[in-house]
């Protein structure tokens, strides 16, 4: 699937993603503030977390519980090892059956799992977003 879409076009992107999506692990790639948590917000609100969802970009993962169990954030712009992930455990985070939200997998992409959805994100005008979403 590929989509230009508005911010008004949020919410339905995020049903879009979730209803087509084969895998609970969804990787983000994309530049700085090209709206990574923003999308991650909208689709967390979709599966129903009622928890704020925010980047944890200093903490590397938050925990968001929705009607169906908990929801996994990662944010691994600011890990300088892949090791890392492994510290916290990421492969049990990949096997929970869970949804993992992982901005900037690239860093990590060691220890990414088989199957996943990348969400690619790119900035078009100053309110639009190109989406590209496959599914591995």
């Amino acid at each position: 699937m590929e989509r230009t879409y508005s911010l008004e076009e949020l919410p339905e992107i995020a049903k879009a993603i979730i209803q087509t999506s084969k895998s609970p692990i969804y990787l983000f790639y994309g530049g700085m503030g090209v709206g990574k948590t923003t999308l991650i917000k909208e689709i967390c609100k979709q599966m129903g977390v009622k928890d704020t969802v925010s980047s944890p970009t200093f903490g590397i993962v938050n925990e968001y519980e929705s009607e169906s169990g908990p929801v996994y954030h990662f944010d691994f712009y600011r890990i300088t090892d892949q090791e890392e992930a492994l510290d916290i455990g990421i492969e049990d985070y990949f096997y929970s059956g869970q949804p993992v939200f992982i901005e900037w997998p690239e860093k990590i992409s060691r220890f990414l799992p088989e199957t996943y959805v990348k969400i690619s994100l790119e900035k078009k005008e100053d309110t639009k977003r190109h989406l590209s979403f496959v599914h591995h």
